[in-house]
């Protein structure tokens, strides 16, 4: 799996988010573009913000027991395949915004670098090790723009 952590690879994703527009369709799902990079960012904002609550110690352990290992490993995702409710987007979101405030994150991700996130605690999984939030990060992002045809 590529590496988000590295300026080239950083550097390709922001590429093809670049080249998606408002007019640009999906191939499968329902969310339109500006939706796709708002839920994209969700991965960042349980890192970054505040904005989504931390399950709770039941849920967590069943989300570490049954989803955890779909999420960090190099499996790829299914088409159409169930989220997580606070990663549904179903308002609409203004293209520009979206698009910078991901990229924005992308950026900050890989600046920080593999080290800073190597052993820490993530939102619903526990500690993972640094090849697990790479794997969380790139192959959901990658994940959206293969959706989207860029």
């Amino acid at each position: 799996m590529k590496n988000i952590f590295t300026k080239e690879v950083t550097d390709e994703i922001i590429g093809r988010i670049n080249n998606l527009t408002t007019e640009t369709q999906p191939s499968w799902g329902k969310m339109n573009v500006g939706q796709m990079m708002a839920h994209c960012s969700v991965s960042y904002e349980t890192v970054f913000t505040d904005k989504h609550p931390k399950p709770n110690a039941v849920a967590k352990f069943f989300i570490k027991l049954f989803v955890k290992n779909q999420v960090v490993s190099e499996k790829p995702y299914p088409k159409n395949g169930r989220t997580a409710p606070y990663f549904l987007v179903t308002d609409e979101r203004n293209f520009e915004n979206e698009k910078n405030q991901l990229i924005s994150y992308i950026q900050k991700t890989q600046e920080l670098g593999e080290a800073h996130f190597d052993g820490k605690e993530s939102h619903s999984f526990g500690k993972l090790n640094k090849e697990e939030w790479n794997n969380l990060f790139y192959k959901h992002i990658n994940h959206h723009l293969n959706q989207f045809g860029v």
